[in-house]
């Protein structure tokens, strides 16, 4: 089976080996004439940006790139890219790399043309509808990690480096115009990354399924990433070179991102305030919180996951699953505990009060509650 494809949803993407040299026309197709390059500041000299830049200015689409980003970016990160942006006077982003130049770039390229401060903009019942939306550039999404989907969603995660809360920026118009999925690019990540990452999509597409909310097409997308990460993210840790496990890992975290328009739970409620805290990776920090909360949220998805452990060829329903779980984590070398993942004493009361507000917690199976998240975060400790 060829593992090449263009599709039509959530956006355009192009997907497959190579396909990174179709940049300059993906911009074209974006309506993009002087792109600047968005990413964060470890990818900055790497290969592969290096070869994405050449592509562009080889192409008269100019050289500009933008690095100074966060691992958890932040308001101060994103004001010197708008500044970067406006300054140079480019028409569009490339966001290139993991969550965090994905985020940025998006970021970048909604406020570049707004008024109104980033904090306006939280995603808060309709307050994206603030935004100019005509003022908003385009924006071609390059993924490098196979984790957080970011480049077929229509948000961003940033933090208030003030205030060390993580907040969700959202509007419609965050959706690249155009997406090239290659895996060729994610060949050089890490075990850690990989794993990391890999287990990223895993939680999303764990929590949408989880998630009470009415969304059939979703459900399905997150029970079948859920079998691709299974199925091939032990491959990719095993061998970074596997191109085909690193192919369908790229489509199971796009897969994971569209998953959870129908909700995310308690596991990113947990992480969100922990990450900003802490500047713990995403990732990680989500697949040390699972194991706990799959047996906080029991009650409501038992039954649930008892079916998807079927799909997924596990035995014994959701013990089953949970088992997997275990198992999955301990082979990718992922901490068991929040002091495992160097968060030492952490701040009980803190990360309860963020965990409670952050928008996560709606799509919960289990109400979250001040004594429930306290007791859950300490069998995580």
């Amino acid at each position: 089976m060829s593992l090449t494809a263009n599709w039509s949803y959530p956006t355009s993407v192009r997907f497959g080996a190579g396909r990174i040299s179709e940049i300059a026309d993906a911009c074209a197709a974006a309506g993009i004439k002087k792109p600047l390059l968005v990413t964060d500041r470890g990818l900055a000299n790497m290969d592969i940006t290096t070869r994405t830049l050449d592509l562009l200015e080889n192409a008269g689409l100019g050289r500009a790139i933008f690095a100074d980003v966060d691992p958890n970016p932040n308001e101060k990160n994103a004001a010197a890219g708008v500044r970067a942006f406006n300054e140079g006077g480019h028409d569009g982003v490339v966001a290139f790399g993991g969550g965090s130049g994905l985020d940025l770039g998006k970021l970048v390229a909604f406020l570049a043309g707004q008024t109104r401060p980033l904090w306006d903009f939280e995603d808060i019942g309709d307050w994206w509808t603030r935004a100019d939306a005509d003022a908003i550039a385009p924006i071609v999404a390059v993924p490098t990690t196979a984790g957080t989907g970011s480049e077929v969603g229509r948000a961003s995660v940033i933090t208030n480096s003030e205030t060390e809360e993580k907040k969700i920026i959202f509007h419609p118009k965050f959706l690249p115009s155009v997406v090239i999925c290659d895996p060729e690019l994610t060949v050089g990540m890490p075990g850690f990354i990989t794993a990391g990452t890999g287990l990223d999509a895993f939680a999303h597409c764990v929590e949408a399924f989880s998630s009470p909310h009415y969304h059939p097409m979703s459900q399905g997308m997150a029970l079948e990433g859920m079998r691709l990460v299974k199925e091939y993210l032990p491959r990719a840790y095993a061998d970074g070179t596997d191109l085909e496990a690193r192919a369908h890992m790229m489509s199971a975290a796009a897969m994971g991102a569209t998953a959870f328009q129908k909700g995310l739970g308690a596991i990113h409620a947990l992480s969100h305030p922990i990450g900003a805290i802490y500047h713990t990776h995403h990732g990680t920090t989500n697949a040390v919180c699972m194991p706990a909360v799959l047996q906080f949220n029991r009650p409501a998805i038992e039954d649930l996951f008892s079916q998807a452990a079927n799909y997924l060829g596990i035995q014994d329903g959701f013990d089953g699953f949970c088992d997997y779980v275990d198992h999955l984590n301990a082979s990718l070398n992922i901490p068991k505990s929040l002091t495992e993942l160097g968060v030492s004493s952490p701040d009980i009361d803190r990360i309860v009060r963020g965990a409670l507000i952050d928008p996560s917690t709606g799509g919960n199976p289990i109400e979250m509650t001040e004594e429930n998240t306290r007791k859950l975060l300490l069998q995580i400790v």
